[in-house]
């Protein structure tokens, strides 16, 4: 039976294609402004026999397909269950929101959101990175490159954008100033962390994971190895379809 798993997130579509052997294809895409054409043109590539949706626009794709729909929560602790069952704690940082989740075998335990701004989240560094004259793959190796630690007093997006600007002006140097970006949402996340209790092993997955600041940052505030996926943007894609081959194994029994 071949299956397929489409993440839906605010940024970038995520599909894994799999079957009873192991994963047969993955794709990243931009969600845009048009998420039902972009997962209409994603979805014909490839051949599959039940489909399960996860992420913001699961609802949207799930009235226009025939599909089953599980929460991105869900959907992460199968896919790092799946990838690395020794993990327990799982940080997600994705265009919109910031996930951490408490897990034991792909069995979700607990979880925190921070879902109500964009601070510390990829649109967050998006905008930051473009206010600091980068791309915003070269934002994480920059910081790496600092002399010192900026402070950055404000994580709204706008005021945050701001400040940037005024110490650029001030003739802060942009890797200083990129660093202490990623040290300000660093503090952030391991807040929401210690609501739930971090515990080993700690996976990091969404677009933001591909960071190497960002992950360098995270680890040495939890003072343990973090692990990042081979391809942080598709394990929740990867445990859509995980639910999609179980729920057809039992249709099939």
């Amino acid at each position: 039976m071949r299956v397929a798993g489409l993440d839906i997130g605010s940024r970038t579509i995520g599909l894994v294609v799999l079957d009873g052997s192991g994963i047969l294809a993955g794709e990243v895409v931009d969600t845009t402004h048009e998420p039902l054409v972009r997962c209409r043109r994603l979805l014909s590539l490839f051949e599959y026999d039940s489909l399960t949706t996860t992420g913001y626009g699961r609802y949207l794709v799930k009235a226009s397909f025939s599909s089953h729909s599980i929460t991105e929560i869900k959907a992460l602790a199968l896919g790092v269950g799946a990838l690395i069952p020794s993990a327990r704690t799982i940080v997600d940082i994705g265009g919109q929101d910031t996930k951490v989740i408490q897990v034991n075998k792909g069995e979700v335990q607990n979880f925190e959101m921070n879902d109500r701004c964009a601070a510390g989240t990829g649109k967050f560094l998006e905008v930051m990175a473009k206010a600091l004259g980068l791309d915003i793959d070269d934002l994480g190796k920059e910081a790496l490159k600092a002399k010192k630690v900026v402070k950055i007093n404000s994580m709204c997006t706008v005021f945050a954008e701001s400040e940037v600007t005024s110490l650029i002006a001030q003739g802060e140097d942009r890797e200083n100033i990129a660093y202490g970006l990623h040290a300000a949402i660093g503090e952030r996340t391991i807040a929401l962390m210690n609501r739930i209790g971090i515990e080993r092993d700690v996976v990091f997955t969404g677009g933001v994971a591909r960071n190497v600041c960002m992950k360098k940052v995270l680890a040495e505030r939890v003072r343990t190895d973090i692990t990042v996926p081979d391809d942080p943007q598709l394990v929740a894609a990867h445990g859509a379809a995980l639910n999609a081959l179980e729920a057809g194994a039992g249709e099939d029994r």
